[in-house]
């Protein structure tokens, strides 16, 4: 495994990580404790150090399987990093859905230590930006967070690139932590925030990345190629939205033309999107996902396919990406 520092930071994460959404707590193959342990314990004898979650996944629920499984695991605390995301809340009452207000921050990740069965977590993202709310109250609150040791480091995620900017400058000028990472979608067929809209924000700012849906939510699998299967993530109920994008017919024949690279170099569409990611030297850690040790296995093996994208491969994919 490799590990990289997250931007400035001087914490490392893995290179590849575990995450919850749609797993821990949603689907019925892994909704018990017995199902994430075995899962957990195989990305953690691989390697990985960072398992990524967020309130908001399975209402809870999510944050409460992880925390189960930690307990059962063992693990010494200082051995792995956990994450989780305030934003959209769980709770129908005023100042507790979908805002970035102090109440709801500093409440919202109480309950989360609690669901997870920790003191602190290592990071704290939110989730999504809210324009409703000071940008100097919602610094400020995630600030006094890290002040008081119920997360090491915050960031963000999904916010602009000068919302970003807005809150390092609040956080500067009131000497304030300030956010250290971004938690925005990227892979091969979503490029541009992370290559193009942050471009600057790395120097500047020494911001370092945690991307999620490295495999288009599956699409870069290639299992959608001919339809969506039972079972799949698409015929989960909540997750509807995801039909159209997993079968548009143009994604579909770029994912066909990336197999055809995949096959050439003998390893999985999977592996190879996820060692594409890697390549960027932007990204601090790929978060995975998996339900199974089959998938926690192939997943890893991305690692090793990271050498075999030579200039030319990568020239190959981006053209195909980004016809």
């Amino acid at each position: 495994m490799e590990y990289r520092r997250l931007g400035r930071a001087g914490v490392r994460v893995s290179a590849l990580s575990l995450g919850s959404w749609v797993t821990f707590g949603n689907q019925d193959q892994i909704a018990s404790v017995d199902m994430a342990i075995p899962v957990m314990d195989a990305a953690k004898e691989a390697g990985v150090n960072f398992f990524d979650n967020a309130e908001a996944y399975a209402a809870g629920r999510s944050e409460e399987v992880m925390g189960a499984a930690l307990r059962e695991l063992g693990w010494a605390r200082h051995e792995y990093l956990v994450s989780t995301k305030l934003f959209w809340g769980i709770h129908n009452a005023p100042n507790m859905r979908n805002t970035l207000n102090r109440k709801y921050l500093l409440q919202g990740l109480e309950r989360s230590l609690e669901r997870l069965g920790l003191d602190f977590v290592d990071l704290v993202y939110c989730h999504r930006p809210d324009p409703a709310t000071p940008i100097e109250e919602t610094v400020w609150a995630m600030s006094d967070m890290v002040a008081r040791g119920q997360a090491l480091y915050w960031g963000t995620s999904e916010w602009s690139a000068d919302e970003i900017r807005a809150a390092v400058a609040v956080a500067e000028r009131h000497h304030l932590r300030a956010p250290i990472v971004e938690q925005p979608q990227y892979n091969l067929l979503w490029r541009d925030r992370v290559e193009r809209e942050y471009a600057r924000l790395y120097d500047d700012v020494g911001l370092g990345t945690t991307i999620w849906s490295p495999l288009a939510s599956g699409l870069l699998t290639g299992k959608y190629l001919h339809g969506v299967p039972e079972g799949s993530r698409a015929t989960l109920a909540g997750y509807e939205w995801l039909h159209g994008l997993l079968t548009d017919e143009a994604r579909n024949q770029k994912v066909a033309q990336l197999k055809v690279v995949a096959d050439e170099l003998d390893v999985t569409l999977a592996q190879l999107s996820l060692a594409w990611c890697l390549k960027n030297p932007h990204v601090s850690s790929v978060i995975t996902g998996a339900s199974s040790l089959a998938q926690v296995r192939e997943n890893m093996g991305a690692l090793d396919v990271v050498p075999l994208l030579d200039d030319e491969i990568m020239e190959r994919i981006d053209a195909i990406s980004r016809a």
